[in-house]
């Protein structure tokens, strides 16, 4: 089943991770290229005789191709293009990196970056990009959603968030729900069917994360309730990644909402099979969604 109510998502987006993929279009500051204007070409791995821009430091917050995105603590955003002669310097030492690693290794969104640049095209190329190493340990894990689990990937997205003022909104571009017994959490045949298809939707939507929401019906207390919510989402995630294919690091925290938000009536109980109900959100930041 498919919708398309966000309601509560838009405070819960905003607890996560930013959402990593395409670069947002911008008008950039004196020396960028006007509105519409596009720089075309790979930037030139010599670097050598360019004139010097700005220094950048920030977080990277979007990533595609030869070019990054650096969101600073004010919220300004700044495209980088990286060359062949962009240097990756660590806290530990010195190693080089090349646009064919870029999409896969040191350069992972959510790391937080001092960038120095010169000026072409129009455009800003990295001449050096300069990282601290528990930074960079703490991003991969992240991007590659070790075993280690929820919980230490939990309080890495936490460290590496507080770093920046402000998160991202997103757009939700579809939900799907799955629907359980009274006091159960196991997935019927029919559920586990409805949530592939949904990783399978999310797969072919670009930049596109995950957000998993628990939900009950209104019989029983709270605490059973919140507890019960909890574990459908649980159930859910876990479905999704192990059976689906949908990588931990496209998955944003999942959570439990007890009898909040019901979509039904709970005085009947065909309402109350409606409001029995785990939501599966597609999510896209509005950063980079359309681009």
């Amino acid at each position: 089943m498919i919708s398309r109510k966000p309601k509560t998502l838009a405070l819960l987006a905003v607890l996560t991770v930013p959402a990593w993929g395409t670069l947002y279009a911008q008008e950039q500051d004196a020396g960028q290229p006007e509105a519409g204007t596009v720089v075309t070409g790979m930037p030139p791995a010599d670097l050598e005789g360019l004139a010097a821009g700005p220094e950048i430091k920030g977080m990277i917050s979007a990533r595609k191709d030869d070019k990054v995105q650096v969101t600073t603590a004010d919220g300004s955003k700044t495209v980088l293009y990286i060359s062949e002669g962009t240097q990756v310097r660590s806290s530990s030492g010195l190693f080089g990196i090349g646009r064919s690693k870029l999409a896969t290794d040191q350069l992972l969104n959510g790391l937080p970056v001092t960038a120095k640049t010169v000026q072409w095209g129009g455009g800003l190329v990295a001449s050096q990009i300069r990282v601290q190493s528990k930074d960079l340990r703490t991003a991969s894990m992240i991007r590659t959603g070790t075993e280690q689990g929820f919980a230490e990937q939990t309080a890495a997205t936490e460290a590496l968030r507080s770093r920046v003022a402000d998160i991202d909104q997103y757009n939700v571009k579809g939900t799907t729900n799955v629907y359980f017994d009274t006091g159960k959490w196991n997935l019927s045949q029919q559920a586990q069917a409805d949530l592939c298809a949904a990783a399978s939707q999310a797969n072919a939507t670009e930049n596109a994360l995950m957000l998993v929401v628990g939900y009950t019906d209104s019989v029983g207390d709270y605490d059973y309730n919140q507890t019960l919510s909890e574990k459908r989402a649980s159930k859910v995630v876990n479905h999704l990644q192990q059976a689906c294919g949908w990588k931990p690091y496209r998955m944003l925290t999942p959570t439990g909402m007890a009898e909040a938000d019901p979509t039904a009536d709970n005085s009947t109980e065909e309402g109350k099979a409606q409001n029995r109900r785990v939501a599966v959100n597609i999510l896209v930041s509005k950063s980079v969604d359309g681009l």
